[in-house]
């Protein structure tokens, strides 16, 4: 299951790219508090804490939270499987990344650390993931894997572009249309290490 994603893009040049959706929303901090962590990060990790947005009203509102809250068993609830479930009466939110990372069990043999694939977007720039929020944390929505990443793993995370994030806050669009994975070709995948050797370096 997914448990990193990278957000290279500063928070500052995010809000700018705001703009690009349709209508551009309104935008605020939540409590009107501007966040001290606006730099780009190669790697987000669970229990990271990262930008989620959420609609009040008419107004876009972000703020910083960690990333999984925690099971019945103490084990964190990082991923959230979306299939066969009603989230009208949940805690919406898009999580922004540029990219996500999987990891699959290595060939060669008394290899211990797992192949490593970085997922990005093949038409470039940003991405939204659909999510929720429990106990003041977020933890990300899967479905059954697209042509990208079956190879690599049989849950995904749901993606969603730029235009398309505003339709899971307001559930615009039927959630079973919303909550699938998006068509071959979306996302190019680079494998940067294999066999515990390291083939590329994800250099910020």
């Amino acid at each position: 299951m997914c448990n990193e994603i990278s957000r290279k893009t500063a928070l500052d040049d995010l809000l700018r790219e705001f703009e690009i959706l349709s209508p551009p929303p309104r935008f605020e901090w939540e409590g009107g508090a501007t966040p001290n962590d606006l730099a780009g990060k190669a790697s987000v990790r669970i229990r990271d804490t990262s930008p989620v947005f959420r609609l009040n009203g008419g107004t876009l509102v972000g703020s910083m939270i960690p990333w999984a809250w925690p099971g019945p068993k103490g084990a964190p609830v990082f991923n959230f499987r979306s299939e066969g479930r009603d989230f009208a009466h949940s805690d919406r939110v898009l999580i922004f990344a540029d990219g996500f990372y999987e990891y699959t069990a290595p060939a060669a043999p008394k290899v211990k650390l797992k192949d490593q694939h970085y997922f990005t977007r093949a038409a470039g720039g940003w991405f939204w993931i659909a999510g929720l929020v429990k106990e003041g944390c977020f933890s990300l929505l899967t479905t059954q894997p697209g042509p990208d990443v079956a190879p690599y793993h049989d849950r995904q995370i749901v993606t969603l572009p730029p235009q398309a994030g505003l339709d899971w806050l307001t559930l615009a669009r039927p959630q079973g249309e919303l909550l699938r994975a998006e068509p071959a070709g979306t996302f190019r995948v680079e494998t940067l290490r294999r066999d515990g050797v390291v083939l590329a370096e994800d250099l910020f």
